[in-house]
């Protein structure tokens, strides 16, 4: 039997009916497209198609608004530094622990005679420091020393100087002492007299005096004529009033002597009145006289 298959007729040759032929037509889209869809199942590769598969920031939400380069940029030079400053201090660190390792394996590395040569040498060196020291403090003492002396004699020199300006007369002075008043109503007081008083008093221990607010000292001259009598050049008059500074007792004894001053004036007329004081200020100064022809001896004497 010949296959007169022609299209339209079924496989048998017989045409198929209306109603398979509907049924046929609307198979064959969904056997395509089952075809189809199985087809692109197993080629289609989602990842090609979604661009967020191969970006890991897709699925950060942070990523998509990401660092500004301006902050990162002021991050990093903060960071560089202070990996510089922590690689230095372990730099020094590790310096130092190696200085010490090895000077530590070089004294354990010497033999006992080297050891024993660097102590006798450091002992040496603290025996000279301490002798320094001992110098030190000897000269400290020795200037101490001196200040003080120095210190005594400026003292001396400053005690020494008020005793002979007291002596002089260029020095105000005030102690124990007589208050001396001599009256001459006759007008008969010779310098003599006046002289006579003033030994007197000197040669009784007298250490200073004035005659009417002239200051009586070494070179004190006694001029003129009785009623006119001048000290030093000053006019005097009576009553003469004699300050002096001493022993009170012994100057009054000096002026009571037989024949001595109370009387000579007793007898011209004139009174002599006496009294002891604890406190006789002798105020009257001198001027300081410089030595026309004498000099200190600059020969020490040898």
């Amino acid at each position: 039997m010949s296959d007169d298959r022609r299209p339209g007729h079924g496989v048998d040759g017989v045409a198929p009916s209306a109603a398979e032929r509907r049924r046929g037509t609307a198979e064959e889209p969904s056997t395509a497209g089952s075809d189809d869809t199985t087809a692109d199942t197993t080629a289609h590769d989602p990842a090609a198609d979604d661009p967020a598969a191969d970006d890991p920031a897709a699925d950060d939400p942070a990523a998509d608004v990401g660092p500004a380069p301006g902050r990162r940029r002021r991050r990093d030079p903060l960071a560089a530094l202070l990996i510089g400053v922590l690689t230095l201090l372990l730099g020094f660190a590790i310096a130092v622990q190696v200085r010490n390792t090895g000077t530590d394996e070089d004294l354990a590395g010497l033999r006992e005679e080297d050891l024993v040569s660097i102590l006798d040498t450091l002992d040496a060196r603290e025996d000279l420091l301490r002798a320094q020291i001992a110098d030190q403090r000897s000269a400290l003492r020795e200037l101490t020393g001196s200040d003080s002396r120095s210190a005594a004699a400026l003292e001396e020199a400053r005690r020494r100087a008020e005793a002979l300006g007291v002596l002089n007369g260029t020095v105000a002075a005030q102690g124990p002492g007589l208050v001396v008043t001599i009256r001459d109503p006759e007008r008969q007081v010779r310098v003599a007299d006046l002289l006579d008083a003033v030994q007197e008093l000197r040669g009784a221990g007298a250490e200073t005096m004035q005659i009417d607010g002239v200051r009586v000292g070494a070179s004190t001259a006694v001029t003129g004529e009785p009623g006119d009598l001048l000290v030093d050049g000053t006019p005097v008059s009576s009553p003469y009033e004699v300050l002096v500074i001493g022993s009170p007792q012994d100057l009054q004894t000096a002026m009571n002597i037989p024949g001595g001053v109370v009387d000579r004036v007793g007898r011209q007329g004139g009174s002599v009145d006496i009294a002891q004081s604890q406190r006789v200020v002798v105020d009257a100064l001198r001027p300081l006289e410089e030595p026309q022809y004498a000099s200190p001896d600059a020969d020490d004497g040898n």
